[in-house]
């Protein structure tokens, strides 16, 4: 069971990629049953416009961002997929279900965090499916302190709603000098 958001992202991801490529190939026609260039460049068109943007992608951090500035550790929760996985920047322990999630962001969010984005790549599997990685910083207003972390989440859009269906977040193991 706790690998389920694993396996749908690869899932999803190839998926995309074989759609993409029937696409490619003309829309998977039968050898000798081509489709005109036309149509592949239509079906081309429409994977395209049904995929997110970037900055779609990049909207889902501000919306999470601003669901850790509400201190309400369910409506972060909300933001995850049922079965989502959190491994987390301040906590050895791997969250695999809602409780868990809830009881990280419970303690998370007593320190007031803000998240800023400092660097990020963003891959679009699909148009069901992207990933956000980089690196961020929290600034804890509780007591000033940040933490630089490396972060990957994984989306999947379920029921019109992007979820989080993965989310690795681990703080940067070299110390700048």
């Amino acid at each position: 069971m706790r690998n389920i958001g694993r396996v749908r992202i690869g899932a999803v991801a190839g998926a995309a990629a074989l759609a993409l490529t029937l696409t490619a190939c003309g829309g998977g026609a039968a050898a000798g049953n081509e489709q005109p260039a036309a149509a592949t460049t239509a079906n081309a068109s429409a994977v395209a416009v049904s995929q997110p943007t970037t900055q779609e992608v990049e909207a889902l951090f501000t919306g999470w961002n601003q669901a850790l500035a509400t201190g309400d550790a369910q409506k972060v929760a909300d933001l995850y997929a049922p079965d989502g996985v959190l491994l987390p920047t301040l906590s050895n322990n791997v969250r695999s279900d809602r409780a868990e999630i809830v009881d990280y962001f419970q303690h998370f969010l007593e320190n007031k965090p803000s998240g800023e984005i400092l660097e990020r790549h963003v891959k679009v599997l699909g148009p069901n499916a992207a990933i956000d990685a980089g690196i961020y910083r929290f600034t804890f207003a509780k007591d000033g302190s940040k933490v630089e972390a490396r972060y990957t989440y994984a989306y999947e859009k379920v029921g019109g709603k992007w979820l989080i269906v993965n989310h690795h977040s681990s703080a940067m193991p070299e110390k700048k000098s």
